[in-house]
């Protein structure tokens, strides 16, 4: 017989809560069934750079809620990025983009599709259910997403990308948390 003490961070379940999470995302529902989402996990290096990224962007916008983040990030095991492409879905009528049509929604790339973003929402919502089912502590960060932007850990096609990072101790450091 053998004891195993949890005291300990267990990585592996974490990594394990993050696949599954992505799974989640990538399985959510699709508006039109037009899949434009993209997933990653980062985790050790590349998740402190994120974090060192998040810091740097505070600075430059005086934005402290940035550096706040950073270090939540930095108190994580991992985090699932979420971001989505900028696709039209050819429906006439829309005009939801606020343009009067898909037509002339593609003549302004950088302008999101409202169901692209809503696919993206729906992706993050069923990811967190996950990380919530197997009580793991997370939070949707943008300020992620816009380090990971910026360090172009997604494609370049992947303009509108959030992060949820993810944790396993024994207070939950995504809440209560202070300003910087």
């Amino acid at each position: 017989m053998a004891i195993y003490l949890r005291q300990d961070e267990n990585y592996e379940a974490l990594r394990n809560v993050a696949e599954r999470m992505a799974i989640a995302a990538r399985t959510a529902p699709k508006t039109r069934g037009k899949d434009v989402i993209q997933i990653a996990i980062v985790d050790g290096d590349e998740l402190m750079a994120l974090a060192d990224d998040m810091g740097k962007i505070a600075e430059e916008f005086d934005m402290a809620f940035f550096a706040r983040d950073a270090g939540n990030l930095r108190n994580s095991q991992l985090a699932v990025l979420i971001g989505c492409e900028i696709k039209v879905n050819n429906l006439n009528p829309c005009g939801m983009c606020g343009f009067p049509d898909c037509a002339t929604k593609s003549k302004h790339p950088e302008i999101p599709c409202v169901f692209n973003t809503m696919d993206m929402g729906i992706a993050i919502g069923s990811a967190v259910s996950v990380a919530a089912d197997a009580r793991v502590d997370n939070r949707t960060m943008y300020t992620i997403g816009q380090a990971a932007k910026r360090l172009g850990m997604l494609e370049d096609s992947v303009p509108v990308v959030c992060g949820i990072p993810i944790s396993a101790q024994s207070k939950n450091p995504y809440f209560d948390r202070k300003k910087k």
